[in-house]
């Protein structure tokens, strides 16, 4: 039997071309570990969307639009754009990146011995198909002393994260309880997932 190699595995067998419209060094590092070849390409995009859309459409709606900024980067049928777009939301309220730090403290202490959701949206875009799809998981956090949240902030500035904090870092060591699902979707990316959908797509 012939070893794993993750660069014959990385693209499904594919001479496909893989582009990332995402800046995100988190799922860049998620992507490289799987093993997958890719180039980011990258293009301001409106993140703004209609009212009253539900949670996870709202994070399938900037996935999109993320992907579509970069579609004349498409040169190929087999080229594939992957957008994605990570909220997070408690009761009803969605949680974008902080602004500044009085703003991580809020949200942190929001999310404080609770549960929230974290959805991210997924949009797959080739020349001829367009394709999105979300994945949620329920993240349960710790109750988190003033100190902690002060830590936190002051040590690892979480202001390019959603909800103002990420899971692989001190905060997910120390303050999360549990989740109920995947926890890469928290990071950023569902790779799993988006490896099963872009298998089929």
């Amino acid at each position: 039997m012939m070893p794993f190699q993750p660069n014959h595995y990385h693209t499904f067998g594919q001479q496909r071309r893989i582009i990332l419209a995402s800046q995100s060094p988190r799922r860049q590092q998620l992507l490289t570990e799987a093993g997958l070849l890719y180039e980011v390409i990258t293009h301001d995009t409106d993140e703004s969307y209609p009212p009253h859309l539900p949670v996870a459409q709202i994070a399938e709606h900037i996935a999109l639009q993320k992907a579509l900024a970069v579609k004349n980067a498409l040169k190929s049928a087999s080229d594939v754009i992957i957008g994605a777009d990570t909220i997070v939301e408690i009761n009803g309220q969605i949680l974008g990146k902080p602004a500044n730090e009085t703003q991580a403290h809020h949200f942190l202490h929001l999310l404080s011995g609770k549960q929230h959701r974290v959805v991210t949206g997924i949009c797959l875009l080739s020349l001829n198909r367009c394709h999105t799809f979300h994945v949620s998981t329920i993240v349960h956090f710790c109750h988190l002393t003033n100190q902690q949240i002060e830590y936190y902030v002051q040590t690892c500035k979480p202001y390019d994260k959603a909800g103002g904090y990420a899971i692989q870092e001190w905060i997910g060591l120390t303050g999360i309880e549990k989740i109920d699902g995947c926890y890469f979707n928290v990071m950023g990316l569902p790779v799993s997932r988006l490896l099963l959908e872009m298998s089929n797509f």
